[in-house]
């Protein structure tokens, strides 16, 4: 097999591309051919040393994949040779083959692509966690999406409208809002122009937003939050911007709001059974053409750092995917 190894966590440039004997499973695990992964946040910051998984060096970097089962080990009940899965393993995607835990995979429908396959679970999984576990959405409400263009901002989107709620979306550009409305969006910010808090009142009638689903953080947080309807809920979904926003406890009593952390990595292990039994929804809504992973560039995986470089730029919109056509 061949793989990109992180060697050092100095970064993406000092990635190497080489070949090393093809793994075999062990107990629990399958290995599994790799045909297409996607590109998501922690797989920049995991060879930056600045996630908080740190596997031991050398690794293949890579959370997020797609494939074919190729083998399996003992004890493995679910899937066989043969079987399509998507797969969800923190690392080992960016690479031909890969050894993966049977839990971690989910058995595919014939109607997805690889390449949405490779897009879906990390975005689906942590919107719908956060919307309708943690946040309780309802048909009816609203719901304030921060990033809305962004991987799982465009998720969250979907999963609002199919649960029936009324979305705003907010992006960073007019471009950025019209991607939002093609996914369903009712209607949309572009907080780089005008006043963003008389903007969300405009749009709820003064009322606020039931939900505001913030992957962000940063500036905005706390002017969305200001905004934030009677009895909202203000999730806590990341710091795309990098800096991590605080708020005086007082503006929570005011409003009667709730600010609830969203961490589904750790509800995915500590409730597992809840975890499949959303994974299945999710595919369930997908074969059904509710949701569709929002894709922005394929590559193949021998360009793995030029979209390392375009998710820089963070004008990404949707999912960066790499496709092994050397397999």
């Amino acid at each position: 097999m061949k793989a990109w190894f992180c060697e050092q966590t100095t970064g993406v440039d000092d990635l190497v591309w080489r070949e090393v004997p093809t793994p075999s499973p062990g107990e629990g695990e399958v290995l599994i051919e790799i045909e297409a992964a996607s590109l998501n946040f922690p797989d920049l910051l995991i060879v930056q040393n600045k996630y908080q998984l740190k596997p031991a060096l050398p690794f293949v970097p890579g959370s997020e994949y797609a494939g074919i089962v190729k083998a399996v080990g003992p004890n493995v009940s679910t899937l066989a040779v043969g079987n399509r899965v998507a797969c969800l393993n923190g690392t080992g995607g960016f690479g031909t083959h890969t050894i993966a835990p049977e839990k971690l995979c989910l058995p595919l429908d014939p109607k997805f692509t690889p390449e949405e396959a490779a897009s879906f679970i990390m975005t689906y999984a942590t919107s719908h966690h956060a919307l309708i576990d943690r946040g309780a959405l309802k048909a009816g409400e609203t719901v304030l999406v921060l990033g809305a263009a962004g991987g799982v901002g465009s998720a969250a989107i979907q999963i609002a409208k199919a649960v029936g709620a009324r979305v705003i979306a907010a992006t960073s550009s007019a471009e950025k809002c019209a991607v939002a409305k093609t996914l369903g969006a009712d209607e949309c910010i572009d907080y780089s122009t005008g006043n963003f808090r008389e903007q969300i009142k405009t749009l709820t009638a003064a009322m606020g937003p039931n939900v505001i689903y913030d992957p962000v953080g940063g500036d905005l947080a706390e002017a969305a939050f200001r905004s934030i309807a009677w009895r909202g809920r203000y999730l806590v979904v990341g710091f795309a911007a990098g800096s991590i926003p605080s708020f005086a406890l007082n503006l929570m009593l005011l409003k009667g709001a709730s600010v609830v952390g969203v961490f589904w990595g750790d509800f995915s292990r500590r409730e597992y059974q809840n975890n499949r039994a959303m994974l299945g929804e999710l595919s369930k809504w997908y074969v059904e053409g509710k949701i569709k992973p929002l894709i922005d560039t394929v590559y193949d995986l021998s360009d793995l750092k030029k979209a390392y470089a375009q998710m820089s730029t963070r004008g990404v919109k949707g999912k960066l995917v790499l496709t092994n056509k050397n397999k």
